[in-house]
C-alpha cells in the first residue's frame, strides 16, 4: 500500500515505516506534515508562508517582513510580534484506506494553542515541553483536509493567568527593568528565558517548534522506548530495564524478545497489550560481568552495545527496534567527611570519584528552529576540546533536542539536567500541576536512556530564593510558599523522577542536598559550603584574591562577564554604536551595572584603554574585558581544583567546578566563554589549560608561593615543579628553580613547591615583585606533564619594564603563523575577524622570542584571507 499526501501544494509520498520500528504483519503509516504552511496574524493583515518546524519570528524574517531580530534594538522594536495572536494553516490531501486509528501528533507546540481539523476543534495545548497527540480518524476526509493551529500571545496569556490567580501573589511579577523583558513568565510552561534574562533578549516565541505528523495503524505502535542498565552490587549482576510505551487499538497478546548478542544475552516474554497507551517494563539479565563501560571524557572510552527488541504476534514480527545501550553506574555521595562538619558531595562513576570540570549550558538561540546540528556539534566539541567532562543544562531554557544528548553520549560529556523552573515561585493549581506532571513523565521517558545524564535537578535557585527571601515575602506568608515548593518539586516531580533508578535526583541547585531534606526541603542557608552545591558571584571584590571564594564541596555556578569580539558585534550594530558608552552597549547589557563592574574589576590590575581613535578604544575595551574574565575565572577554577584533597578550617574536598556559562544566545556581554556564532573567547582558551588532566596551580599565602600538582588521572605520578623567573624586560629566564620529585596520587591535588617569595627573589639577581614574573610547569623524569602556567608577582599595571613587544609575524605556512616578540608579552590575542575557527592557543603569555600557532578553520579559507584578517594584540598595545 502506498499513501499519497499533498501538503500545501507540495507532494510527498511516505511508505509505511516507523521511526522506531520495522513492521511485517502490521502496517503503520507515518505522514509528515512538516514543510511549508501559511501563517497569519489576528486581523489578517499579515499572510505569509512559514516553515514547520519553525516560529513566527523566523517566518517573518525569512519572508522579509522584519530584519534580523538581533540587530541593534530590534528586541524592543519587534515586541509587537509576541503581543499578537497567530494562526498556522496547512492543507493536505489524503487518498488511501484509513487505518483503525489515526493520530495527529505535535512533537512541540509553542505554547498556548487551539487545534482544529476541517473546522472541528481537536484539542488545546498549554505546555511547550510536551508532545501532544489527538485521535482524528473520524475527522479526516477523502481529498482535501485543512489543519489549523491558533496560537495565543504568550505575554497576554501569562498576564491573564496571573490575574486569575487572586488568592496570593506568585513572585516575581516582572524581570528587572534592565532586562527589558515581559512579566509573569512563571505562569506559562514555556522557555522561561524567552521573556528575557540577564544574558539574553526578550523574544517570547510562538510556533510549531517541533515536527507535526499523522500516524495511522491497525493494531499498535511503539510511542517511546527506553533502555536503562542497572548494576546489582549484591549479585555482581548487570540488567537492562526496557520500558515500552505502546498505543494499542485493542487487546492483543504477543511475545517480546530482548537480546544483546555481543553479551550472549537473550530473554523472551509473553505479554499482552491493553487498548490505549500503556507502559510495560521488561528486564533482561546480562550473562557476563565483563561489560565495556561508558566513561566521562578523560577517564576512558564511550562504548555501546546494540539491544534488539522484537515484538511478535502469532509468530509474525510486528515491530523491531535496535537502540544503543551504554553501561555505567552513577552515585551521588553525601556522607560524613573527616575533619569537617557537613557532608561530602561528589559523583562516583563506575565506582570512581570524578571531579566534574565544565560549564553551564543555556539555549543556543532565541529561535530554536535556527539551532542546526552543526552548531550543536561545534559547541559540544569545543567543550571537549577545552578538557571539559560535564555541562549543566540550566533550568530556565529548554530540554535539549535528542541530538544534543546523543553527542554528549558519544563525547563523554556528563550532563546535569535541570527541570525547566528557574528563579521564581510557581503556581500549584491542579491544571498547572497536571501539565507539569505530563511534562516530567515525557521528558524522563525520552531522556533516561542517555548515559551522559548523571543527575536530575528540580529547579534553578528556587530553594535559595525562598531561603534568602529574594522576593520579600512576609514571614507570616512564608509557610504557604514552602508548601507550594514542596508540593511541586517533592510531592510531584521528585516522586515521578525517582522511578528512574539509574541516577540521583536533587530538588534544587544550589542546595544542601541531604541536609536540605532534613530541614524540610528549604535549608536555612542553601549556600552552606559544608553541603551540596554552591552558586557564587562577586563582581566588586578582587577576583585575583582566592580568599574571596567559598571553599565549597561543589561549585555549580560562578563567573564573570566579558564582551564578545568586535567581529561578533559588528553585524548587529552600526558605527555610532561602537563606543563603550553608547546607547547600544547600554541596551545590550541586561545585568545591572554590568558594564561598569567589568571596567572596575579590570582596573584593579590593568591599565584601561586610552587610544584616541574611538574604534580602537572600543575594541581595546572589548579585549580588556576578556582578559579580565579569563584571569578571574582561571583564578577561581584553580582554587576549586586545588581544594579537592584537603580540608581547611572544616571546608574543602571540592569535587566540581562548572563555571557560568558556556555559550551565548545572542551578541551581547555575558558570562560565556564562547561567543554567539561559536568563536572562542579568551576564557575558553584558558579553560583548555585550567581543566587539563594534569596541571600546576600557584597561589600566595602569607607572602609564600605555593604550587600544587593536580591530577585527574587514575594512575600515580612522580612529579617535580619547575619554576622559571623572568624579568618583564627579558625573554631569557633570570633563574630556574626545581623542587624535589614527589608522589602525586591519581585523583588528587598535592603541594609540590613552597617557598617565601622574598627568598625566591633573593636568589634571582635583581628581581623584585615589580620587575619579575613566574612561569611554572610539572615534569617527570623525562618530560613536561600538562601545560605551563603563570603567576604574576604584582598587578600588570604596576609592572616595571613591561614594554611594547612589537610582535610580528615571522612566517606563515598553510594555516600556521610563527610570531616573533622583542620582550615578554602577556595576553597575546590573535584574531581573524569573522573567519570561523579557532587557534591552537590564544591569549597566552609569550616568554619566548618565537612561537608558532595553528589555526583550525571551520569553513574553506585561504592563507591570503587569513593574512588580511589577522590582528595581534597584547596587553601593552592598549595603552
Amino acid at each position: 500500500m502506498l499513501l499519497h499526501v499533498r501538503l500545501s501544494g507540495w507532494a510527498c509520498w511516505c511508505l509505511f515505516s516507523g521511526v522506531f520500528s520495522v513492521f511485517s504483519l502490521q502496517q503503520r503509516l507515518t505522514v509528515s506534515l512538516n514543510g511549508k504552511w501559511r501563517l497569519s496574524n489576528s486581523n489578517g493583515s499579515l499572510l505569509l508562508p512559514a516553515q514547520v518546524p519553525g516560529c513566527v519570528h523566523s517566518a517573518l524574517q525569512q519572508q522579509g517582513y522584519i530584519t534580523d531580530p538581533y540587530f541593534r534594538f530590534n528586541d524592543v522594536s519587534y515586541r509587537w510580534i509576541a503581543l499578537d495572536n497567530w494562526t498556522y494553516t496547512t492543507t493536505f490531501t489524503l487518498s488511501a484506506d484509513v487505518k483503525q486509528k489515526v493520530l495527529l501528533v505535535f512533537d512541540g507546540v509553542d505554547t498556548v494553542g487551539s487545534i482544529s481539523l476541517n473546522g472541528i476543534a481537536v484539542g488545546k495545548t498549554y505546555n511547550m515541553f510536551c508532545r501532544h497527540d489527538f485521535s482524528v480518524k473520524d475527522l479526516l476526509k477523502d481529498g482535501e483536509n485543512v489543519l489549523q493551529v491558533g496560537l495565543l500571545s504568550p505575554i497576554l496569556y501569562a498576564s491573564e493567568q496571573r490575574k486569575a490567580h487572586t488568592s496570593y501573589a506568585v513572585p516575581p511579577e516582572c524581570p528587572p527593568d534592565v532586562q527589558k523583558g515581559e512579566c509573569h513568565v512563571n505562569f506559562i510552561r514555556k522557555e522561561q528565558s524567552s521573556f528575557s534574562w540577564d544574558w539574553g533578549p526578550s523574544f517570547p516565541t510562538m510556533g510549531l517548534w517541533k515536527g507535526v505528523r499523522l500516524e495511522a495503524f491497525d493494531m499498535l505502535q511503539l510511542v517511546q522506548v527506553s533502555s536503562v542498565p542497572l548494576y546489582n552490587d549484591a549479585f555482581s549482576q548487570w540488567t537492562v530495564q526496557v520500558e515500552l510505551l505502546i498505543d494499542a487499538v485493542q487487546t492483543a497478546r504477543g511475545q517480546l524478545t530482548l537480546s544483546i548478542p555481543e553479551l550472549d544475552s537473550e530473554q523472551t516474554f509473553q505479554t499482552h497489550f491493553n487498548p490505549g497507551k500503556t507502559k510495560s517494563n521488561f528486564t533482561i539479565l546480562i550473562n557476563t560481568v565483563q561489560v565495556k563501560l561508558w566513561w566521562p571524557n578523560g577517564h576512558g572510552e564511550q562504548p555501546f552495545y546494540r539491544l534488539t527488541i522484537r515484538g511478535f504476534q502469532d509468530e509474525f514480527l510486528i515491530f523491531k527496534y535496535l537502540p544503543q545501550v551504554y553501561f555505567r553506574t552513577v552515585e551521588l555521595i553525601q556522607e560524613p567527611v573527616a575533619g569537617s562538619p557537613g557532608l561530602s558531595f561528589y559523583f562516583r562513576i563506575n565506582g570512581k570519584p570524578i571531579f566534574l570540570k565544565g560549564s553551564n549550558w543555556i539555549p543556543v538561540h532565541s529561535f530554536q528552529d535556527q539551532v542546526t546540528p552543526g552548531v550543536l556539534k561545534n559547541l559540544l566539541q569545543s567543550a571537549v576540546d577545552a578538557n571539559m567532562n560535564a555541562l549543566r543544562v540550566w533550568g530556565g531554557g529548554v530540554y535539549e533536542q535528542d541530538l544534543f544528548y546523543e553527542i554528549c553520549d558519544e563525547l563523554g560529556i556528563m550532563v546535569w539536567q535541570d527541570f525547566m523552573f528557574a528563579c521564581a515561585m510557581y503556581p500549584t493549581e491542579t491544571d498547572f500541576i497536571q501539565t507539569v506532571r505530563e511534562e516530567v513523565v515525557q521528558q524522563v521517558q525520552r531522556l533516561k536512556s542517555h548515559p551522559s545524564i548523571i543527575i536530575w535537578s528540580g529547579n534553578n535557585e528556587n530553594e535559595a530564593a525562598l531561603a534568602t527571601d529574594w522576593f520579600n515575602i512576609p514571614a507570616s506568608q512564608r509557610p504557604k510558599y514552602i508548601r507550594d515548593y514542596v508540593m511541586l518539586y517533592v510531592d510531584n516531580i521528585k516522586k515521578l523522577v525517582q522511578e528512574d533508578q539509574s541516577r540521583p535526583f536533587l530538588v534544587s541547585s544550589p542546595t544542601n542536598g541531604a541536609e536540605s531534606e532534613q530541614e524540610g526541603w528549604v535549608a536555612e542557608n542553601p549556600y552552606d559550603p559544608h553541603y551540596g552545591d554552591v552558586h557564587f558571584y562577586s563582581y566588586i571584590l578582587d577576583c585575583w584574591d582566592w580568599r574571596t571564594f567559598p571553599r565549597t564541596r561543589f561549585a555549580s555556578e560562578y563567573g564573570f562577564q566579558s564582551w564578545p569580539s568586535f567581529s561578533t558585534l559588528q553585524p548587529v550594530s552600526i558605527k555610532e554604536d561602537w563606543s563603550y558608552g553608547s546607547n547600544f552597549t547600554s541596551h545590550r547589557q541586561h545585568h545591572e551595572d554590568g558594564n561598569q563592574q567589568m571596567i572596575l574589576q579590570a582596573a584593579l590590575h590593568f591599565h584601561l584603554p586610552n587610544a584616541t581613535d574611538p574604534l580602537k578604544r572600543f575594541t581595546d575595551t572589548l579585549y580588556i574585558t576578556q582578559v579580565m574574565q579569563a584571569q578571574c575565572v582561571k583564578t577561581q577554577t584553580e582554587f576549586y581544583r586545588r581544594s579537592r584533597s584537603e580540608i581547611i578550617e572544616g571546608k574543602g574536598h571540592t569535587m566540581g567546578a562548572l563555571y557560568w556559562q558556556l555559550n551565548d544566545i545572542w551578541q551581547a556581554p555575558s558570562w560565556s566563554s564562547i561567543e554567539f556564532g561559536g568563536k572562542w573567547k579568551m576564557l575558553h582558551y584558558f579553560a583548555q589549560s585550567f581543566f587539563a588532566a594534569v596541571f600546576p596551580v600557584a597561589f600566595e599565602e602569607d607572602d609564600t608561593l605555593v604550587i600544587y600538582a593536580i591530577s585527574d588521572l587514575s594512575r600515580d605520578l612522580k612529579l617535580r615543579a619547575v619554576v622559571n623567573v623572568f624579568s618583564w624586560t627579558e625573554l631569557d629566564p633570570v633563574c630556574t628553580l626545581n623542587s624535589s620529585m614527589l608522589l602525586v596520587p591519581g585523583g588528587s591535588a598535592v603541594v609540590v613547591f613552597k617557598q617565601p617569595v622574598a627568598t625566591l627573589l633573593a636568589g634571582c639577581g635583581n628581581c623584585t615583585r615589580l620587575t619579575c614574573l613566574l612561569t611554572f610547569q610539572l615534569e617527570d623524569d623525562s618530560s613536561q606533564q600538562g601545560p605551563t602556567n603563570h603567576h604574576f608577582l604584582c598587578s600588570p599595571k604596576d609592572a616595571q619594564g613591561l614594554g611594547r613587544p612589537n610582535i610580528t609575524v615571522k612566517k606563515k605556512t598553510c594555516f600556521s603563523v610563527t610570531l616573533h616578540s622583542d620582550s615578554v608579552a602577556p595576553f597575546v590575542w590573535l584574531d581573524v575577524g569573522n573567519i570561523p575557527g579557532r587557534f591552537s592557543s590564544n591569549g597566552f603569555l609569550m616568554v619566548s622570542r618565537n612561537r608558532t600557532v595553528d589555526f583550525n578553520a571551520w569553513r574553506p579559507t585561504s592563507v591570503a584571507e587569513l593574512t588580511a584578517s589577522l590582528t595581534i594584540t597584547s596587553l601593552r598595545d592598549i595603552y
